[in-house]
């Protein structure tokens, strides 16, 4: 099996340009890496990634992916905890706008990286082919 988790927190400390990213317990960054393992495993359907004769070590596509959505999920996590969403002072007035990542629309940004990984979901169905004798 390769070792889990694919990518170390302070991996992500390094790649993100979020200040609250940067400043998140890297107990929380190894939750938001494990997260982000079985969203790629589930999106490639491919749990080989877990047999060390087939993979000895996780290719840097699949660990830039792992970097680019715990990120996400680490930025996400810390924006939902903000509660001020506008404040008013005298005359002046200041609205805040969620910057919540949507995760699904990553996908299509990483789907490059995963595509030589992806395998082919099971169908569930029964095909039967017959002929005339």
């Amino acid at each position: 099996m390769a070792d889990r988790p694919w990518v170390q927190p302070q991996d992500v400390i390094d790649y993100t340009e979020y200040s609250d990213v940067k400043g998140r317990s890297t107990s929380k960054l190894a939750i938001d890496i494990s997260r982000a393992e079985m969203q790629i495993m589930s999106y490639t359907n491919n749990k080989d990634f877990l047999d060390g004769e087939l993979y000895p070590s996780i290719p840097e596509e699949v660990k830039n992916a792992v970097i680019i959505l715990a990120e996400a999920f680490a930025h996400n996590a810390i924006e939902k905890t903000k509660n001020k969403k506008s404040e008013t002072f005298d005359d002046y007035s200041y609205t805040a706008e969620s910057s919540v990542i949507e995760v699904s629309s990553l996908f299509d940004e990483i789907a490059p990286l995963l595509e030589d990984y992806k395998k082919a979901k099971a169908s569930n169905t029964v095909n039967m082919r017959l002929r005339k004798l």
